[in-house]
């Protein structure tokens, strides 16, 4: 028996044979929307069976709906006694009808959604009335009104169940239907993820999170040069891409050439601009700074300003400094760095004969490398400069080579092994110049990225770029944090990486174990180079690699 009835609001409650016993406060809230909107109105009638008190019913369907007008009613938005629609059911099949009604349901279509929430636009509904409506979220209108740029075909596919909605939701990043359809025809159909689709719409575009776009300050210093960018609605972020490829690369290539006009001044023979690390360069040969003594006056005034460096770190990280303290930290530092440039400098010959590239980093961060000599460059020299082996002699006659010996792959091979074992057990018995060895190689990774030196430590380590996932990542504490840290660290660190074991070994036990927690936290911060801001003071050119040959 099945009777449509009217009972009042304040007469109905929870059926404790429903299955479903758990709402979302939100989903509530958003159901109460809903029938706001409709005035107040059911679509669908409340399933009710008689209570156990006279005049009261518990709701066998609807439990949401319930939980909904009762929302309504606390707000004094309808009557506590508010008519409610109801059909009657018997008590026997109370439960099999919950059942029924929490499972056998299929949610909406997502292009059915589209077209429905796009008719509803078009008769000028904002997306917030939309969404109150529908009893959805803003931004569920706002990804299917996006299905927009897709083009007719695409959705028909996906109506017919030959792509997933992921695969869809990638061609939104492009309103060119012809170029979509395209694409989707042209892709094999192992190749068809969202990865690749959104690859192949903007490989004439550039992300947001470009090293070059990065550069250059942003999607926003690009749209103030005049470039155009184009957004994907489904990535919540909004980052984009920048469509002017031609523009992206001028005003990186005017930021480069505004660095390489200050390092042409310093004198050296070539100043080379590129937007990547140039091929193999971290395998020429290369001039180190030489090490230069500070007058006692300037040494009196680099001890003096890191005394006050340290006293006012020190009161800031207590929290007891005043408001100008770290303004007057800035300036204590620069003038400590332009103290510490005098201790270090490139001799005539290096900048006669060498010269400097000005790229971008991995990171998208400016880098400058000084004191690269070009393999022919080298070549020529040798031949002015040396009388050796296989050069005329004054009288013109070459000299002989001296007789070169040749040893098979399998001796090499045999003797490395012997010289690998005699170095671990070295090692293991003298535990301080371990630690050295380790601290070594891992800052030769992180401090000297583009070295040639090796060591005879193999250590991998592992990074992962945060920038690119944060939406502010200029406000981020934790990453201005650690190159506070990286950068600390960094004045104290010779220029050459020829010179670091040496170092370390006359450091305390302590300090490389400050270093070495230091490079394993600020792997993803490139530490200041003195080669770039002259540091240290040490002329010693025996490295770990050097040792081990």
């Amino acid at each position: 028996m099945t009777d449509s009835i009217t009972v009042a609001l304040s007469k109905l409650d929870a059926d404790p044979m429903n299955v479903r016993r758990t709402y979302s406060a939100e989903g509530i809230e958003a159901l109460a929307a809903n029938i706001r909107a409709d005035g107040y109105r059911l679509l669908q009638n409340l399933v009710v069976r008689k209570g156990d008190k006279k005049g009261r019913y518990f709701v066998v369907a609807g439990g949401r709906r319930l939980a909904a007008l009762r929302l309504l009613a606390e707000a004094g938005e309808i009557a506590q006694d508010y008519p409610v629609e109801c059909k009657e059911r018997e008590v026997e099949i109370a439960t099999e009808i919950s059942l029924a009604e929490n499972v056998m349901r299929e949610e909406m279509h997502p292009v059915d959604q589209y077209e429905a929430f796009d008719a509803l636009a078009k008769q000028g509904k904002e997306i917030a009335d939309i969404a109150a409506r529908f009893g959805t979220t803003e931004t569920i209108v706002r990804k299917r009104l996006a299905l927009a740029r897709v083009s007719p075909i695409l959705l028909q596919q996906f109506r017919d169940e030959d792509m997933s909605f992921a695969q869809l939701s990638a061609f939104t990043v492009s309103d060119d239907h012809e170029r979509q359809v395209t694409i989707w025809n042209s892709l094999a159909s192992w190749n068809r993820d969202p990865h690749s689709i959104r690859r192949a719409l903007t490989e004439e575009m550039i992300p947001a999170a470009d090293k070059r776009v990065q550069f250059i300050g942003g999607l926003e210093a690009y749209e103030e040069a005049g470039g155009q960018v184009q957004r994907e609605l489904f990535d919540e972020r909004n980052a984009g891409y920048a469509m002017d490829v031609a523009l992206v690369e001028r005003l990186v290539a005017e930021k480069l050439e505004t660095a390489a006009a200050t390092v042409r001044a310093e004198g050296w023979k070539w100043v080379e601009c590129s937007a990547t690390a140039p091929a193999g360069y971290h395998a020429m040969k290369r001039h180190y700074p030489e090490a230069l003594p500070l007058s006692e006056e300037d040494q009196a005034a680099l001890d003096a300003a890191q005394a006050e460096y340290d006293e006012l770190a020190e009161l800031i990280e207590s929290g007891m400094a005043d408001d100008e303290a770290e303004a007057r930290l800035s300036d204590v530092e620069k003038r400590i760095d332009t103290l510490n440039a005098r201790l270090e400098a490139y001799s005539a010959e290096a900048l006669e004969q060498a010269g400097t590239f000005v790229f971008l980093d991995y990171y998208g961060r400016l880098a400058i490398e000084r004191g690269f000599v070009k393999p022919g460059e080298v070549e020529a020299a040798g031949d002015e400069n040396e009388d050796g082996e296989g050069s005329p002699s004054a009288s013109g006659a070459a000299k002989p080579k001296a007789p070169s010996i040749s040893h098979s792959a399998a001796l090499i091979e045999d003797l490395t092994a012997h010289k690998t074992a005699a170095l671990r057990i070295e090692l293991a018995n003298n535990p301080g110049v371990a630690l050295v060895a380790v601290v070594h190689a891992m800052l030769l990774r992180v401090a000297y990225p583009y070295n040639s030196e090796q060591s005879a430590l193999q250590l991998s380590l592992t990074h992962e770029r945060l920038d690119p996932s944060m939406k502010h990542a200029e406000s981020c504490k934790g990453l201005s944090a650690f190159n506070d840290l990286a950068e600390n660290y960094g004045h104290h660190l010779p220029g050459s990486p020829a010179d670091l074991f040496d170092w370390l070994l006359d450091q305390p036990q302590d300090m490389c174990c400050r270093f070495w927690l230091s490079a394993r936290r600020t792997l993803s911060t490139r530490w200041r180079r003195s080669s770039q801001t002259a540091r240290g003071a040490s002329s010693r050119q025996t490295s770990l690699a050097e040792r081990s040959r």
